[in-house]
């Protein structure tokens, strides 16, 4: 794990470690924030890749959380490929509602360091700094996957596919708009 404390001196109080949190969800970010604060971290929320980049410049964090999808413009990737451009030894965790095979690996190949699917807690995501390396004795699963699940999953690659456009997904997905639109109110997805 990155350390970013002081030079060795004892008498010196470790700095804490810096964080920046990229989140378009202000709530959010709030609250995670905190919970990593009172774990000892200094923490930067930005909303979007400008406000990062500006903050990564200015500050040069160690650690980040990115979220997939933000607002506007803003990609959680570019966040990504910015940061570790910047610094391709920051810890970097991505966070998403909407957790793909393709999007999971296109986060490591731009510089993640793992990739977390919400919703992820303040013990998940710091594990997650702390667990770079691949692990050859993961324990692998023999859980079916539900159809229910497959559906949440299908649904959710095409609403990223389609940049949000419920009109646009419900086509692609072959079902009514407002059908999709009772899905995704039950489910009330991010």
């Amino acid at each position: 794990m990155r350390d970013q404390a002081g030079d060795g001196d004892p008498d010196e109080a470790a700095e804490p470690r810096l964080l920046l949190i990229i989140e378009d969800d202000d709530a959010f970010a709030r609250t995670l924030g905190r919970s990593f604060e009172r774990r000892g971290y200094r923490v930067l929320l930005a909303p979007g890749l400008e406000e990062a980049t500006a903050l990564t410049e200015e500050h040069g964090p160690g650690y980040a959380v990115v979220d997939l999808k933000l607002k506007g413009n803003s990609s959680g990737l570019a966040c990504v490929q910015m940061l570790h451009q910047h610094d391709p030894e920051m810890l970097i965790v991505v966070l998403t509602g909407f957790a793909s095979i393709g999007t999971a690996v296109e986060a490591i190949k731009l510089g993640a360091c793992q990739y977390l699917a919400k919703p992820s807690n303040t013990d998940d995501i710091e594990a997650a700094f702390d667990h770079v390396a691949g692990n050859t004795d993961m324990e692998l699963t023999n859980r079916s996957t539900s159809i229910k699940t497959l559906e949440w999953e299908r649904i959710h690659e095409v609403l990223a596919e389609t940049d949000f456009n419920i009109s646009e997904a419900a086509r692609r997905l072959g079902m009514h708009r407002r059908t999709l639109a009772r899905k995704l109110e039950k489910q009330r997805v991010k």
